[in-house]
């Protein structure tokens, strides 16, 4: 199967090294060959390329920093974050535009007021570009890339080629692209994922992609 529906009820909290927070990881995605993994032999449980997860904040500090990560954040919850590096800070809240950002240069976190709950996405720059943005409702998001998701934050229907799919409240649905396609098959995973989706019904909801290096796509409308 090349997609996969993963709720966040089913993901373990996991406390911060700094006591600041706890996180919920909906998805490691292997890396797509040795020599990556070899890269990562280091750091066991690390091995991937694609990293999906949710933060609950609590405490301000400092982000950990991942050297040869990019990442894109977002806030779901909560009144928002100010994130501050030596030459800048942001405030983000609840509906803003996802940051994307080096995940080497760890900034610092100041809660805006109270905890909040974000949305993280990870991605490896040997295996291409994160990628992260709102999900408008009946607006049909492009295929081809070989990793892509869809965060539904709050209760949604998305349509994957010729079929519906129903997500719960914080579930991560999630696709990649087989490496043989299917011979024949006319409303499979494979169809699934070459085809465009479309948030049809709910939300709010964000799509989530890698990128590949070689050939961006543009962000959805």
């Amino acid at each position: 199967m090349s997609v996969h529906l993963v709720p966040l009820s089913v993901a373990t909290p996991q406390p911060w090294r700094n006591g600041g927070g706890v996180t919920r990881e909906l998805l490691a995605w292997p890396a797509p060959d040795g020599a990556l993994a070899r890269q990562c032999a280091a750091a066991p449980g690390d091995t991937w390329s694609v990293r999906v997860s949710v933060a609950d904040i609590t405490a301000e500090g400092p982000f950990s920093a991942f050297p040869g990560v990019e990442r894109c954040f977002t806030v779901l919850e909560g009144a928002g974050v100010e994130l501050t590096w030596p030459d800048r800070s942001i405030c983000l809240r609840p509906g803003d535009a996802p940051l994307r950002f080096d995940g080497a240069a760890a900034p610092g976190c100041r809660l805006l007021e109270g905890p909040t709950r974000d949305l993280n996405l990870m991605v490896r720059t040997t295996a291409g570009r994160a990628g992260m943005a709102q999900a408008e409702c009946g607006a049909p998001w492009a295929a081809g890339t070989p990793w892509r998701a869809l965060y539904a934050h709050g209760p949604a229907v998305v349509e994957l080629g010729h079929r519906s799919q129903a997500l719960e409240a914080a579930a991560l649905l999630w696709s990649t692209a087989p490496a043989t396609p299917a011979s024949g098959a006319q409303d499979g995973p494979q169809d699934a994922h070459a085809a465009s989706w479309r948030l049809t019904a709910g939300g709010p909801a964000g799509w989530l992609w890698l990128e590949p290096s070689a050939q961006p796509l543009p962000s959805p409308r």
